[in-house]
């Protein structure tokens, strides 16, 4: 583990930037974006739209480490270059962020209230390919729908068992069981889930190093307690569906936590921009998330 960056996203203010759409919602951002489908007919072609418009960001000025503590990146992305460096070695050498990865494959059918996350095939390829490629930590996703204890047990076990190995492998994983913003038992949900959160905490060595990604709580500073944790490095929040002014509302209320926004990040971004459109739009973005993240 890289101990300057654990330094700085312990403690550095600023938030991290998901830059993560994977297979299934690459199509989406790049409508947001401007680029129908009817101006790729692979994957591949449309991988490589979806890079050009992360490089567009990553390369920005207003993309800046003042700012912007992290990045998560796609498995695609990982593996290609911006100017010659491979994407984890531009964000920290040139740009000063520190690289993660999403390492889930997609949400299971929603059963008993969740969607669990699709087995990992060849998880510990990847993790070794991720060191490889300078990595700090990874990221996976998995959804709450109801407050179904069962279900949400099975969630928190799923993502713990997996930090686990993550961990095993000298990485820092951000455990993501996000709770559907719409749900009519949000709150309740919320209080199952970090007490099983607790539980599984305090099975882990005193020394074990993992985050926490998690939708904005129904009741201001619900997690409080649990960023005094000395296991949890940081807690970062996802925007879930609110706009970005609504996420930034909220975020500000809700002390040491910090933003990792991806739509609401990337909102209103063009590829019809000129470079100073574009720019002055992504750096409006930037400073609102990021005010929102040191409050």
């Amino acid at each position: 583990m890289n101990k300057e960056q654990l330094q700085r996203i312990q403690s550095g203010k600023g938030f991290i930037a998901a830059l993560d759409q994977s297979g299934g919602s690459t199509p989406k951002a790049l409508r947001n974006y401007g680029i129908s489908e009817d101006r790729y007919s692979t994957d591949e072609e449309m991988f490589n739209l979806v890079h050009e418009m992360r490089t567009r960001i990553m390369k920005s000025p207003a993309f800046d480490s003042k700012y912007i503590l992290g990045a998560i990146l796609f498995e695609n992305t990982m593996e290609r270059k911006i100017d010659d460096r491979y994407t984890a070695d531009y964000l920290w050498e040139k740009k000063g962020i520190v690289p993660f990865l999403k390492v889930d494959k997609g949400l299971d059918e929603l059963k008993e209230g969740v969607q669990l996350m699709k087995p990992i095939p060849h998880l510990e390829d990847l993790l070794k390919r991720a060191k490889e490629h300078r990595i700090f930590g990874t990221k996976m996703r998995s959804v709450i729908k109801e407050a179904n204890p069962v279900g949400i047990k099975k969630i928190v076990e799923q993502q713990f068992e997996i930090a686990k190995q993550i961990m095993a492998a000298g990485l820092v994983p951000i455990i993501e069981p996000e709770i559907d913003i719409y749900s009519p038992d949000k709150a309740k949900s919320e209080k199952i889930m970090k007490e099983e959160f607790f539980h599984h905490l305090a099975e882990l060595d005193q020394d074990a190093k993992v985050m926490f990604k998690l939708s904005l709580p129904s009741e201001d500073n619900f997690f409080k307690d649990l960023l005094e944790d000395p296991r949890v490095v940081r807690i970062v929040a996802l925007s879930g569906g609110y706009s970005r002014d609504e996420a930034n509302e909220i975020l500000a209320r809700n002390k040491g936590i910090i933003a990792s926004f991806s739509r609401a990040l990337t909102e209103g971004l063009n590829v019809h921009q000129t470079d100073k459109e574009f720019n002055e739009t992504l750096e409006k973005a930037v400073l609102a998330i990021y005010e929102a993240s040191i409050q």
